[in-house]
């Protein structure tokens, strides 16, 4: 069987390659087959739910994209919120996640954010994206509450060793801290807008709220999570939350076997997989006319994904533990062949230019990478981050400055902006390193 996952999903013809990659495995023989590709199952039929309650024909203003999963391109957000007219957007709520690092055309969503006339975080961590908010509110950690851990590989079947286990509360949330259920169930109460969009959920949700809540030190009373969590499992005929604790280890679920997904689980109106979908083939079209400009591009570089082994994503830069030595960095790896060409050695600074930025960084040589590709860890460039007092000074620069935004750089079929496999050009750099600048670079020296 074949198999690829972000570095090839991310790419300029991600959905393309993911399509043709099935569609092998599919006419071998080697799809819902052990040992080939597996679709696993999560203690609810995901797939089934968003089909009927997250599948809605709803078009973007920008770039008249569909959403999948009720969900539109991240990349058109700036364009979304920059770009005059009815629907534009004005204010926003990010819930646990720090776009400003994680998502493409990093400076326009800067631009954009900073002109919303209201901006709420919920997190943990004040940061970047935080920082720029007009109110902050404080989620709590996972020791902090009950929970279900991994909730989205178990929800959508993507363990690889499938199991179930519960963990409880160990230590009360400090200050105002509440979990997000209360925070959006109280939103909901105070803007007159029911709990997603149904007052049936509301209703429920502020019934277990007022005979069940524990009383928070603000006075709140907070929506039960062990409640919740018993209902999702009773649902999925897992029993209550209070008996799954009592196997703290947790417990193993069915392995994934194969031959349960064709003809029970295929979610087409024929219930049949198919191969040849309309949009696919539309967006194929063009296939050898993008094949032919990347052959003649060939002889320039790549810029590639890749992760540092101490940290995760965006949010453990905090922690000094993970950053000693040269760990206060992301580096740009380069085949010593490439370096070479380009009067580069290890440690020199070299500024890397994509059409969308600049960002200046120090150069690591690695043999293993294939000529052609160079390689830079995401999730760093935590400069602007008021609240991370460790991270803010790391001198790490965002790669998601290289990547571009708007509807002319999202993949129309997935919605995915492209985000490895960027051309680029890298040369010495012109100066120094300005280590309070999320590109490394004096702010006066724009593009």
């Amino acid at each position: 069987a074949l198999y690829c996952s972000t570095g090839v999903n991310m790419g300029g013809s991600g959905a393309l390659a993911f399509w043709i990659q099935e569609v092998i495995n599919a006419v071998s023989g080697n799809l819902d087959r052990r040992g080939g590709a597996l679709v696993g199952r999560g203690i609810l039929d995901f797939p089934k739910l968003a089909k009927s309650s997250l599948t809605k024909p709803v078009r973007s203003r920008i770039g008249d994209f569909a959403a999948v999963n009720d969900v539109l391109p991240g990349a058109i957000l700036p364009d979304e919120i920059l770009t005059p007219g009815p629907g534009q957007i004005r204010s926003l709520f990010v819930t646990g996640g720090n776009p400003l690092i994680t998502m493409a055309g990093a400076a326009r969503l800067r631009e954009a954010f900073e002109q919303l006339e209201l901006l709420v975080v919920t997190d943990i961590f004040l940061n970047e994206t935080a920082s720029l908010a007009h109110y902050v509110l404080p989620a709590t950690a996972p020791f902090e509450r009950p929970d279900l851990p991994f909730v989205f590989p178990l929800m959508l079947g993507l363990q690889a060793q499938p199991y179930l286990q519960a963990t409880d509360r160990v230590v009360a949330p400090p200050g105002e801290a509440l979990d997000e259920a209360t925070i959006y169930l109280e939103l909901a109460k105070a803007s007159g807008l029911p709990l997603f969009g149904s007052r049936v959920v509301q209703a429920a949700m502020v019934g277990l709220q007022r005979l069940l809540g524990r009383r928070h030190p603000s006075g709140l009373r907070e929506v039960p999570q062990e409640t919740l969590l018993s209902a999702l499992l009773r649902i999925a005929g897992e029993g209550s939350f209070a008996k799954l604790l009592r196997s703290p280890h947790g417990r193993a679920r069915p392995d994934h076997a194969g031959g349960d997904f064709l003809g029970q689980r295929v979610l087409t109106d024929d219930g049949k997989v198919a191969l040849a979908p309309s949009e696919l083939l539309a967006e194929a079209a063009d296939l050898e006319a993008r094949f032919e400009t990347e052959r003649r591009d060939a002889h320039g570089l790549r810029l590639i994904t890749k992760r540092f082994v101490k940290t995760h994503n965006s949010w453990t830069h905090n922690a000094p533990e993970y950053l000693r030595g040269e760990g206060d960095t992301n580096y740009l790896y380069m085949n010593p062949d490439d370096a070479k060409a380009r009067g580069l050695a290890e440690g020199d600074l070299a500024d890397v230019t994509s059409g969308t930025d600049v960002v200046r960084i120090p150069v690591k040589l690695l043999p293993d990478l294939m000529p052609g590709s160079v390689a830079l860890p995401h999730g760093w460039g935590h400069q602007h981050a008021r609240g991370l007092s460790v991270a803010s000074r790391t001198h790490g620069v965002n790669v998601n400055l290289l990547a571009a935004d708007g509807p002319e750089a999202v993949e129309r079929v997935s919605g995915m902006a492209r985000m490895t496999a960027i051309p680029v050009e890298v040369a010495p750099a012109e100066g120094a390193r300005e280590p309070t600048s999320w590109s490394g670079r004096p702010a006066a020296a724009g593009r």
